[in-house]
């Protein structure tokens, strides 16, 4: 009797035991998956760039004559006003045409004093040179001759007048001339840069193309950063929008900045390999006192915001491609793919398409598709990209525990 019982028992225990790894393997049943509760969250758009700080009003100055610099004030990083005197070109070429300018408006004036003498004399002589012919004491050809005269005289006189008022203008020129000799600073400012050394030639532009830069003056009380923002992000920029800068030499420091200007053009490549690029400017608000030009610079421009959106996590999001319905062809120009999320329904995967909207750090607002409460499917990636719908899915057990362990 008690090998009887023995033995009920044991066939007892072998059945519990194949069913409970049956129902272990039920439970098992599936694809291994992560998941969240559909939620929101407050969510904040924003666009990285980098770039270079610069000077909002600056001045680079070239040289508008030729000529050796003899006399150099300033260096980099000196403090000026407008007006100072920063150097000087040989001016011994300038002033030389200057005088010589001067010279000849002398004797012009000379010439011009005969001219009217010469004149006035014709006048009388022609007046009686009238008076006789109305008496009939001279002949015509006598009068027509002192007509002449006259004639020349006047005609003498006008032309030394055109002369004299070249050479006016002409020694005005010679004067400018003589002050690009000298440059002052055109504002208030620092000095930024300094391409040119005592003893060395300056020379100015020609036809289109610009002279030598010699100095750079800038005025540091208001600087901005020179971004470069991608296309894909542009079209979100916008003027006034606000930002928060880091500069490379400030570690550890944040500055408030603007967008005070959007580029309507991208910039120029250097190479067929870069990518498209559009200029963006932000004034910075409160920089420090010892900024300069050049420094490199992060900003993260704040595109716009939402309190409390339905927000899915990144990794969640999908595309794949739109199937027409049977015998319904796909119109030409209709989107191929279309965005979505997968949801845990009854154990089992379900596209569900959506429309998004506002993006985070690490998620994105739904605009349309979900209500809340879901459960999304997260992860992993490989499954992500094998899940096509109606699949069984079980939650990754092992990945909370993993979690757990992490955060204990």
């Amino acid at each position: 009797m008690k090998r009887k019982q023995l033995l009920f028992l044991g066939g007892g225990l072998v059945v519990l035991l194949v069913l409970g790894l049956s129902l272990a393997g039920m439970r098992d049943k599936g694809m291994a998956v992560q998941v969240a509760t559909v939620g929101r969250e407050n969510l904040q758009a924003k666009v990285s760039a980098n770039g270079k700080v610069q000077a909002v009003t600056k001045a680079d100055i070239s040289a508008n004559v030729i000529g050796q610099v003899t006399r150099l004030a300033v260096k980099e990083g000196d403090v000026v006003k407008k007006g100072q005197f920063l150097m000087e070109i040989d001016p011994r070429n300038a002033r030389a045409n200057a005088d010589a300018m001067q010279a000849n408006l002398k004797a012009l004036g000379s010439q011009l004093d005969s001219a009217t003498a010469a004149l006035a004399q014709a006048k009388a002589d022609f007046e009686r040179a009238k008076a006789n012919r109305d008496a009939g004491i001279i002949s015509a050809a006598d009068f027509e001759r002192a007509r002449t005269t006259l004639e020349t005289a006047q005609a003498d006189r006008r032309t030394a007048q055109e002369r004299m008022s070249q050479a006016k203008a002409n020694v005005n020129q010679s004067h400018v001339s003589l002050g690009y000799s000298t440059i002052t600073a055109p504002m208030d400012g620092v000095v930024t840069a300094r391409r040119i050394e005592l003893g060395e030639t300056a020379v100015p532009g020609i036809q289109n193309q610009a002279g030598t830069v010699l100095l750079t003056i800038s005025d540091m009380s208001k600087v901005e950063a020179e971004m470069e923002v991608d296309e894909a992000s542009i079209p979100t920029v916008k003027l006034g929008q606000e930002a928060q800068i880091h500069i490379d030499a400030y570690p550890n420091q944040v500055f408030q900045g603007q967008v005070t200007e959007v580029g309507g053009s991208p910039i120029l490549k250097t190479s067929v390999n870069d990518a498209t690029k559009f200029k963006v400017k932000i004034w910075i608000k409160n920089p420090p006192a010892t900024i300069k030009p050049g420094l490199s610079v992060q900003a993260d421009i704040f595109t716009g915001h939402r309190d409390q959106a339905l927000a899915i996590p990144f990794q969640a999001l999908v595309m794949r491609d739109i199937k027409p319905k049977p015998g319904e062809p796909l119109k030409p120009g209709a989107p191929r793919e279309e965005e979505g999320v997968f949801l845990m329904d009854a154990g089992k995967a379900k596209f569900v398409p959506v429309k998004t909207g506002l993006m985070g750090d690490l998620s994105v607002e739904v605009v349309s598709g979900l209500k809340g409460g879901e459960t999304l499917i997260t992860g992993p990636n490989r499954a992500l990209r094998e899940l096509k719908g109606g699949e069984a899915v079980r939650v990754d057990k092992t990945r909370k525990k993993d979690d757990a362990k992490q955060g204990s």
